[in-house]
């Protein structure tokens, strides 16, 4: 809103032509993000203990993490505000991605929200059901795919890293390849959010390396000489991913050990679902398995944990799941594992900006 309003007066006003960049609208997004979670944590966080709002902890976990009870959480409503309003100012309201994006964020945000809601306020313990609460991922990342693919300038094409010339067009499959992104980023994002900080900071991270890939994604000449897919008009969302990326380390500041509040499912499972759909349409789709490969780790960690306990008949190949719990069970200090990730994810990162260039 604030870019429509800003940059019209460029006719009249020089100065105001500065608007017309994406990267400087990006670094303003970023700010902004930054700010209202700076200014608004502290109100945040003194309503939630007045509501009494606070973090359960399993018994079967950690023992350390028994003094996180009653932590404040449901932290994610102050991230997803803050990225949807800072984008509505500084983005072009004329993106039709930009849309899709933000209709992801909702339903997700709604889909945490309620879930936190009957677990945090009601106070039951199990939340939404876990069919019901699948299913309702699947439909959101279902619409939102479908909107992609009956959008007349998107294709059904997939990028393979490392592979010059190779984008096999999915067709109808795409639809399906979509959701799977979609519901997939959003549950492992959940999973990391374990520890203090461990989840936010990889996702900052993720939105940083998108940001770079919707940018140059968006610009024809850049796209051809480094031989990716263009798509028109996904240069807008380098802007989400700047009040993605800031809206982060406002949050960060708070959720930095030892944490002062927790994002919940209201804020993992959106960051999550976002990060998935920017990757799609972007047509960086497989490189998100690189790029959020701490998510992938913790997310398998957890399948192999629960296939192989039923198949061996009660036996585990970790000390616990997802996998960062291992590693505090074998002595690690949380700080320790919390930096650690970050440390992966950013190698990780810097591999996926590899891509643009080993093709």
């Amino acid at each position: 809103m604030l870019y429509h309003l800003l940059y019209g007066l460029h006719e009249h006003i020089s100065v105001f032509n500065v608007f017309r960049y994406i990267t400087f609208r990006t670094i303003i997004s970023g700010l902004t993000a930054f700010l209202i979670c700076f200014l608004f944590g502290p109100v945040l966080i003194a309503h939630m203990r007045e509501k009494q709002i606070g973090q359960y902890i399993r018994r079967l976990g950690p023992v350390s993490h028994q003094d996180k009870a009653g932590t404040p959480t449901m932290g994610g409503v102050l991230i997803i505000l803050s990225v949807a309003v800072s984008t509505l100012f500084w983005i072009d309201l004329n993106s039709y991605y930009m849309w899709v994006v933000i209709f992801v964020m909702a339903g997700y945000f709604a889909i945490g929200f309620f879930d936190d809601y009957l677990k945090q306020i009601l106070k039951r313990n199990r939340g939404l059901r876990g069919w019901s609460k699948f299913s309702m991922q699947i439909l959101v990342a279902a619409i939102a795919a479908l909107l992609l693919y009956c959008y007349p300038e998107f294709s059904s094409q997939i990028t393979i890293p490392f592979i010059k010339g190779f984008s096999p067009d999915l067709g109808p499959l795409y639809i399906l390849f979509a959701i799977i992104i979609i519901v997939g980023a959003s549950n492992a994002v959940n999973l990391t959010d374990g520890l203090d900080g461990l989840a936010i900071g990889p996702v900052i991270i993720a939105a940083g390396t998108y940001m770079l890939f919707a940018y140059v994604a968006g610009h024809f000449q850049i796209a051809q000489y480094l031989q990716i897919n263009y798509v028109e008009g996904s240069g807008e969302l380098t802007v989400l991913c700047g009040a993605l990326a800031g809206a982060g380390l406002g949050f960060l500041w708070f959720n930095a050990y030892p944490a002062q509040i927790f994002m919940g499912d209201v804020g993992s499972l959106p960051l999550g679902a976002v990060l998935g759909v920017i990757a799609i349409i972007t047509k960086q789709e497989i490189l998100l398995i690189i790029v959020g490969g701490v998510f992938v780790i913790e997310a398998i960690s957890v399948i192999i944990q629960v296939g192989y306990f039923k198949i061996s008949g009660g036996q585990r190949v970790f000390k616990m799941a997802p996998l960062h719990h291992h590693f505090e069970l074998k002595g690690w200090a949380e700080s320790k594992v919390i930096i650690r990730f970050w440390i992966i994810a950013i190698l990780l990162a810097l591999i996926s900006f590899s891509t643009l260039k080993l093709r």
